[in-house]
Order: structure tokens, then sequence, then C-alpha cells
């Protein structure tokens, strides 16, 4: 399924800028991944409103090629969302969940709870896996989660030194201009508010992204293979969509320390891209939002 147009790629190159923002493990923490509501809106609205008859889910699965006794690590694992699917593909394996943000590591922790594959779940950062020993995992993942790191090159020395002979990481990331459309409704809405230049930049995932992160992950596995798959999120009422995009904290904008806006900034920022949303519903009868993205499986 190929959503590419040339129309797409012309927005992306007009609208994209060469900055991106850069957020800290501590963002992470303790503004975006405080609690569950980011992860919340936005994995209902890559479920729910996408057109890719596979799922983000199906994608990874056949990725990890799992028997079911695989021991497994998931850095950043979140609310459990990714590792509920993984589970009953683990049956007679074992799963560890690693996260900087105790708020969703215990939402983790209930929504795996009860199930018979051992789960275990460790507050911590990924580029600090001394916790482990070598060698103990078949599979480790990072969905995407690596631009949040605080540092990478570590991050993926120690990955390799707990996987085992034959394992396999997972790395789950976007291409910078990925979902192109919802930037350019934020974009044009900033300008025509005058917001400040420094609100003007790409999604943090460019840090790590597909264009840039196989030559990344090169100096550190054997093998880095790129995997991509495409999908459209499709929306036929501006409400969903602005759930969603304020569980993308505005694009940035409204979460990054520092940025004192105003409640009155981000009132009058969504009335304008809410007007946007309705337009391309009543023209085209859905607001697209085209993803590019994949995975590297290193080895």
């Amino acid at each position: 399924m190929d959503f590419r147009t040339p129309g797409v790629d012309a927005l992306a190159a007009r609208v994209i800028p060469d900055q991106h923002f850069v957020l800290s493990a501590d963002d992470a923490r303790d503004v975006y991944f405080a609690d569950t509501r980011m992860l919340d809106a936005k994995q209902l609205a890559h479920n729910r409103y996408r057109t890719n008859p596979r799922s983000l889910t199906d994608h990874l699965i056949e990725a990890l090629c799992l028997r079911g006794t695989e021991e497994l690590l998931d850095l950043g694992c979140g609310n459990g969302f990714v590792l509920e699917h993984i589970r009953p593909h683990l049956a007679s394996g074992h799963i560890v969940g690693l996260d900087i943000a105790p708020g969703v590591l215990d939402a983790a922790r209930h929504r795996l709870a009860g199930v018979a594959t051992p789960c275990d779940w460790l507050e911590g950062s990924a580029d600090d896996l001394s916790a482990f020993a070598d060698s103990s995992f078949d599979r480790v993942t990072a969905i995407y989660m690596a631009h949040y790191v605080p540092d990478l090159p570590r991050c993926f020395t120690e990955v390799r030194r707990v996987l085992r002979p034959g394992g396999r990481f997972l790395l789950c990331t976007d291409r910078p201009d990925s979902m192109v459309e919802m930037w350019d409704v934020h974009y044009t809405a900033m300008r025509e508010m005058n917001a400040p230049e420094h609100l003007f930049r790409a999604t943090p995932k460019a840090r790590i992204s597909l264009t840039n992160g196989a030559e990344q992950l090169a100096p550190h596995f054997t093998s880095v293979e790129t995997r991509t798959w495409q999908d459209q999120l499709q929306f036929a009422d501006p409400e969903p969509f602005l759930a969603f995009y304020r569980g993308q904290n505005h694009c940035c904008a409204s979460s990054k320390p520092g940025q004192d806006l105003p409640a009155e900034f981000f009132t009058e920022l969504e009335e304008r891209v809410r007007g946007k949303v309705q337009a391309a519903i009543d023209e085209d009868g859905y607001f697209a939002l085209t993803k590019y993205t994949g995975a590297f499986i290193c080895s």
C-alpha cells in the first residue's frame, strides 16, 4: 500500500524544517509520560483511524520472528500497549519492560497483570542496562522511544552486550516527514498567530529517524536491515484529530519546558487548526495524515 504522492513529497519539502526539537529524558519522564494520557490518545488514533489493514503490532511481530520461548527486553515500554499484543507470541517466554517514567511503567504492570507469561518491570534509562548480565535476551525492542535516550551510542553498546548471539534488536522510528499534513496545519496556524520562531521545528524523532538511523546503528551491529511500511490516518471529524494533536503536545509546542506560552495561545491555536482540518474534511471527506514509518532490525 503506497500513500506517497508527488503532492505529499512537495508538501514535505516545503514544510518540514531542518532543525528539530531536542527533548531530554527528564522531559520524557516528568512532562510527556508523567501519566498515560498522551500515549493513550496516540495509540487510540493510530489504531482506530488507520487505513492500512495491518496494524503496527502486526508489522512488529513479523519483524521479531518469534518462536514463543524468547527472553524479550522492551526499552521504553510505556503503558505496555505493544507488549500486550506481543505477549501471546511469547507464551513460553519471558518479558522485561524498562521505562524511565514510573507512571507509565505502573500502567504497563497493571495492563499485563495476571498473564501466564512471566513479566518483570524495571524503572531505568535505556542507556544503562547494568542490571542485566551479558547475553541475557533473545530480543530487544525500542519502539518509537530512542529519540529520548540521552546517550544513544552507549545504549546501542549496551543492547549489543545483553543480546544473545543470533538475537535481534528492533528499533522503530519514523521518517522526519511522517504525518506532514499535521505539521502543515500546525505551522500555518502558528504563522497566522505570529508565533515565536523557535517553535518552528521538526519532530524530535529526526534525532534518530529512518533517514539517519542506520548509520548510527552500523558501528554496533554486524547487520542492520531497514524495513518500512506506510499508513494513512483518515479523520472524518476534527475532534478526534484534535485529541490526537493534543497527544502530540501540539507538535511539541505545549510541553517543552521553558516555552512560557499562555493557555490562550493554545486555545487560539486549536481553533485555527480545527478550522483547517474541517476545511479539508469538507473538501475531501476526511483529513489525512500520511505515515512513513518502519524499523531497523539489527543483529
